[in-house]
């Protein structure tokens, strides 16, 4: 009997240090990104320029993925910016494939990344949901 609660601090604390791993390398893409969109990246302006939505489009979106970042690094707000990213990629991928071209591969691996993050912290998600209920 003692194996098994044993057993369970172990994938306890795996699933943690995945958690975490996951989170800081999401976080570290994340805020590059967004830090270079909020900047005014020349590449990044192209990009936005490319989308057609206008230069609004791309500050909105660097500031999604930097509060999306920092609540990654928050336990208590990892499963929002895990769910806010994994959505923010989402219309990336399709941003790609359908307006701007190019390869969808770096949002389709953050995809993968913050969609982990956000199936790890589900119950956490479900609980903010309960309480804004």
């Amino acid at each position: 009997m003692h194996s098994t609660s044993a057993s369970s601090a172990d994938r306890n604390k795996t699933t943690k240090i995945i958690s975490w791993s996951l989170r800081s390398l999401a976080a570290a893409a994340f805020l590059a990104a967004g830090s270079a969109k909020l900047a005014g990246v020349p590449m990044m302006v192209a990009i936005f320029d490319q989308i057609g939505a206008g230069q609004w489009f791309r500050i909105l979106t660097g500031a999604v993925e930097i509060t999306g970042a920092i609540a990654l690094l928050i336990p208590a707000t990892a499963a929002f910016g895990a769910w806010l990213l994994t959505l923010t990629m989402v219309f990336a991928i399709l941003t790609h494939l359908f307006v701007i071209g190019g390869s969808p591969v770096p949002a389709i691996i953050l995809l993968l990344i913050t969609g982990s993050i956000a199936w790890l912290h589900r119950r956490a998600f479900a609980a903010i949901l309960d309480a804004i209920r």
